[in-house]
């Protein structure tokens, strides 16, 4: 599957294996699992993030391993994105600090 992954003006496009959600499901679960005991969505401690937000908490995670040049580790983001999401084919990422600012376009 293509996503756009979209920050700082620029944007990337990333091809994830169709087969990738569907191995790392033991990984994405326990990513829930630490999600299920609340995080810290910037300046707010969300309790119980809904799945939008943990879709937004994943997108911090897939700008930081793009940053690192950690392609493996942002296909496994991407990947639970679209597992949650699926209709999604951009990821805007809002680098201002805001991660409530992570949008996910079907467009």
């Amino acid at each position: 599957m293509n996503i756009t992954v979209e920050f700082d003006d620029k944007s990337y496009a990333l091809d994830v294996p169709g087969s990738l959600a569907s191995e790392a499901v033991g990984f994405f679960a326990k990513m829930d699992d630490d999600m299920n005991c609340g995080w810290q969505m910037s300046r707010w401690w969300v309790p119980d993030p809904d799945q939008n937000q943990r879709c937004q908490i994943v997108a911090d995670k897939l700008l930081t391993a793009m940053q690192n040049n950690n392609e493996e580790f942002a296909l496994l983001m991407c990947a639970y994105i679209l597992n949650n999401k699926p209709a999604t084919r951009r990821i805007r990422i809002n680098t201002d600090g805001e991660i409530q600012g992570n949008e996910f376009l079907e467009e």
